[in-house]
Order: C-alpha cells, then structure tokens, then sequence
C-alpha cells in the first residue's frame, strides 16, 4: 500500500492493540465489578471503589520479567543476527527498547505524582503507575523498534506514559471497569506506537530493515507511512470489533460470559480451583493472646523494675 505498507516491526497494532480492543469491547459488554462504581441499590458511587491486588513485589517482579522477555519479542523479531545489518536492526531495537520502557515508567509515575500534588497537596509514588508505564513504553515502541532512532525512542516512552495515564482516567470516567489497566497500555498505546512509527521513522533504519529507499516519517518530510499506519490502526480496530463483539454478546446471551453475585463475591480462586490461593484466616485470637503472655512471663516481663539510681 503507497509503496510501504504499514510498519509494525514487533506487533504494537497486529498483538497489543488487537488484544486491548478485544479487552475493551470485553470490558464494556461485560459490565463492572460489584460495588466498583454501583452501591447495591445501584446508585452510582462519588468515587470508584478501589480493589486492592494480591501482592506489589509480585507485581514488580512480573513487570521486570516482562520487560526482560521484551528484548527477544522485540530484536527476536529481527529473526537473525546473520551479518551486519542484521545486527544492526536486532541492536537498535535493543537499544529503543530498554529507553522508551524507561522514559515510559518515569513520565507515567512523575506525571502522577504531580497531578497528585496539584489536586491534594500531598506527595506520593504509585509503583503500580510505574509498573504500567513501563509496560506502556515497552508497548509504544514494539511497532517501530527497528525504524527510530534512540532519542526518538525516549520521546516515544514520555508520550506513552501520559497515553496510559489519559486512557486510564476516561475508562473511569465512562465507568468501564479495566481490573488491570490492560485496555490504556495494550490498546491506547499499541494505536500510540503505530502512529508513531509514522512520525519518527528514521529513512536510514527503514532502509536497513525493510530494504525501502527514502521511505520515512511525517519529521523527515514524508507522509506515506503515516497514512499507512493511520489505515493500519484503523483495520485492527475494524477488525477486532466486527467479530469480538458478536462473540462477546453471545457468551453473554448464553449466561456463559460472567459467574453469579455470589462466586464473584466468594472468588473464583474457591468456586473454580478447590481453594484461594492466599490463607487469609490468620491464627486464633485466643491462642495470639495466649502466646504474648506466655513469651512476656519467659522474658521477665512480671519482674518490677528496682527504685533509685543504680550505681
């Protein structure tokens, strides 16, 4: 198509904005969770409920596995390190990759905690809005890894990090209930890297990777590409929604798409897999007050404390 075709080296629009649309269109069909924006009356709340997650470490520790997996889902796509320009692309996406993750996890957490500052004067870190502005920026750059030169790549991140942030915030304000946040990192910013590539694509790498001579993006006076990655994101939208929502709807007419009030409320972890997964019982209140007796009686804690100095 106009001599190029669409660019999406690693997958931004054909994995991620396929799979955020598809979790959208999902999200929407399938409602909130209970008490998430709705009392039980069903009047609607002044302020989303918040879920807490199981575990940050774990969350950290997935987000950095993750980010670790990108550099072969990213210069693994380069297929080869068979000579020199091969090299070089499965290089540059190395390199792209590593700065707009973390341009992507700085602007995310940075422009979070300002907002925060500005609305309620206090100063405070979200990890999660790091975590996901990490995988923003991981998101962002997979389409034009191989085509962008570094300092673009950082540009890339810091825009990707306010997508995730701006996407976020209208997914509540529509009251449509993302658990994790997937739709503004996969989606949003799978539709932001595709149209990035049509803006910073360097002619030089687009020359390495795809064999196209002076081909390049709307910053270096060409404009080909960016048409091509607007009708790109436009068909996976297209796409994604002519047959995810008949299937969606379906699974819902069927009573097959959602559990009843009573397992969402008890947990899947029990009602589908004989057990949760956290011991959230804790000891016997009696025995704990039994045991800090017993421990303050073994550690002198009867013994009175002798008056006057001591010499």
């Amino acid at each position: 198509f106009m001599g190029t075709g669409m660019i999406d080296f690693a997958g931004s629009g054909v994995v991620h904005m396929t799979g955020g649309a598809t979790a959208l269109i999902a999200a929407i069909i399938l409602g909130p969770r209970t008490g998430r924006f709705y009392d039980a009356d069903g009047q609607a709340l002044e302020e989303p409920a918040n879920f807490a997650g199981h575990s940050s470490a774990l969350s950290v520790l997935g987000t950095f596995i993750l980010w670790v997996g990108w550099y072969g889902f990213n210069p693994g796509s380069s297929l080869a390190i068979a000579n020199q320009e091969s090299a070089s692309v499965a290089a540059l996406c190395a390199v792209t990759t590593t700065m707009s993750a973390a341009a992507g996890g700085i602007s995310s957490m940075a422009t979070d905690t300002l907002l925060g500052l500005l609305t309620t004067g206090e100063t405070e870190y979200d990890v999660t809005c790091a975590m996901n502005g990490v995988l923003a920026g991981l998101v962002a750059i997979t389409a034009g890894c191989s085509v962008v030169d570094p300092w673009a790549a950082v540009i890339i991140g810091i825009i990707a990090g306010w997508v995730y942030l701006a996407f976020s915030k209208f997914l509540i304000m529509m009251k449509i209930d993302d658990a994790v946040d997937a739709c503004p990192v996969h989606f949003a910013n799978g539709m932001w890297g595709c149209i990035a590539v049509g803006l910073f694509a360097n002619p030089a790498c687009v020359s390495v990777a795809y064999s196209l001579s002076n081909e390049g993006g709307l910053f270096y006076g060409d404009t080909n590409i960016l048409v091509c990655q607007i009708c790109g994101v436009l068909w996976v939208v297209g796409w994604v929604a002519v047959t995810m929502t008949p299937f969606f709807m379906a699974l819902k007419f069927l009573g097959m798409f959602r559990v009843d009030a009573l397992e969402e409320e008890v947990g899947l972890d029990i009602s589908h897999h004989k057990g949760s997964a956290y011991d959230m019982t804790g000891p016997n209140k009696e025995d704990i007050e039994e045991l800090v007796a017993r421990k303050s009686t073994q550690h002198g804690g009867g013994v009175e404390k002798p008056e006057g100095d001591v010499a």
